[in-house]
């Protein structure tokens, strides 16, 4: 059987005349868009255009709601409730489904943001809010969640088809979490380095943690930071790199 890997990029992330990311420019090499829905970075023309392209690349479609944070780029925390995560979500997964409508297209998949994914992870009342409002919204939409963590045990029991993502360039925690941004080591500079933790995670399953431990680990979506100067030429190497193991790089998606 040919192994499959979706690999998944946040996009969309300007706003305004001010440029994040190299959109564009990472479209081919990915299968899956998370596109920002407004709250903590995009707008309604950089929704429409980003729409676009993917369609444009035969790249499946995902909401990317964050925290109504643009100062912060949705990178700060803050204190909400369940209810709050809930109406957060609704909100935005509700808009990029219209701007796809508007298209002619439909959203494949749900992806939250920066800290509204991490306090999620810790906290399953706010992984319960996100699970709900998806599935009150498009049942049909596959619910990305970090492996191994009770994101994904609340989207399969609000109803939702799960997909456990990993992370290409960021390092690990022995309790299979992502070590945080302002630690040392959370980011993986190193092509190769993170070649090899990429396939590590494909064939074998397991990641290396910061300690040193080995901890089990599915696979089923590959996260690339796409807000890097050297996001082009990442993309395009992890995507090559997998294609030369003999991984076909493939959108998640039941409504296939």
């Amino acid at each position: 059987m040919t192994l499959s890997l979706d690999l998944n990029c946040d996009m969309g992330e300007s706003f305004g005349v001010w440029p994040m990311g190299q959109d564009e420019r990472v479209m081919p090499f990915i299968s899956s868009a998370n596109i920002a829905c407004g709250y903590h970075a995009g707008d309604a023309s950089t929704m429409r255009k980003t729409v676009a392209c993917a369609l444009a690349h035969n790249v499946a479609l995902g909401a990317h709601p964050g925290l109504p944070d643009i100062q912060g780029f949705g990178r700060r925390f803050m204190q909400i409730t369940e209810q709050e995560a809930y109406d957060f979500v609704v909100a935005q997964v509700g808009a990029l489904a219209g701007v796809a409508a508007s298209q002619g297209a439909k959203l494949n998949h749900f992806k939250a943001h920066g800290m509204l994914y991490n306090m999620a992870v810790k906290d399953r009342a706010l992984a319960r809010g996100l699970a709900r409002a998806v599935a009150d919204v498009d049942k049909t939409l596959v619910f990305f969640g970090l492996a191994g963590t009770h994101m994904l045990e609340e989207a399969q029991a609000a109803g939702l088809t799960v997909a456990s993502e990993v992370f290409a360039d960021r390092t690990y925690q022995a309790d299979g979490t992502l070590t945080p941004r302002n630690q040392p080591g959370a980011l993986i500079t190193d092509l190769e380095v993170s070649i090899k933790h990429v396939l590590r995670m494909v064939h074998e399953g397991v990641i290396i943690a910061q300690d040193g431990s080995v901890v089990k680990i599915q696979a089923d979506t590959l996260c690339i930071h796409g807000d890097k100067p050297e996001a082009p030429a990442f993309a395009e190497a992890i995507n090559k790199a997998l294609a030369a193991d003999g991984i076909a790089v493939k959108p998640l998606s039941h409504r296939v």
